[in-house]
């Protein structure tokens, strides 16, 4: 039960970690319009096309969280929003150039932590595979409970 416990503290103080990452990055860049949240939304839509529901039902943010960091995001120019043909309620939307320079800067940082981290002796890629594998599988149990339990 304690390195359950444990791991889900680690979990949580990396998230909020990655998050002061990534603004200690953007301060260091002068980027100072956008928070971490909206940064790494940036990130996780890449070249891809969505809408909120879309990012919401694939578990990366909830709903208000999304339609709000969304709406600012193409307000400030980072996103192209366009209302679907089909339904008109759905609007689906893709990185401006102003979005995916945000997210090259993003990725650079990431293979950067990721070089340093194997060029330390911290872990090496076929441990980091094995901590994704721990995390998919805890994140399939997490799954499994929310959908089975009620």
């Amino acid at each position: 039960m304690f390195g359950y416990l444990e791991n889900l503290a680690l979990i949580e103080r990396l998230h909020r970690l990655l998050l002061d990452v990534v603004k200690d990055e953007f301060e260091r860049l002068g980027l100072l319009e956008i928070n971490p949240v909206q940064a790494l939304l940036l990130f996780n839509i890449g070249e891809n096309e969505v809408t909120a529901g879309e990012l919401k039902s694939r578990g990366y943010y909830q709903g208000s969280n999304v339609s709000y960091n969304l709406k600012k995001l193409v307000e400030l120019g980072y996103m192209h929003h366009q209302r679907s043909e089909i339904d008109r309620r759905s609007v689906r939307v893709r990185l401006t150039e102003k979005g995916r320079r945000v997210r090259g800067q993003l990725h650079e940082l990431f293979s950067r932590h990721a070089g340093g981290l194997e060029k330390r002796g911290l872990i090496t890629s076929a441990g980091m595979e094995d901590v994704n594998q721990a995390l998919k599988r805890m994140e399939r149990y997490w799954t499994e409970q929310i959908r089975y339990i009620y």
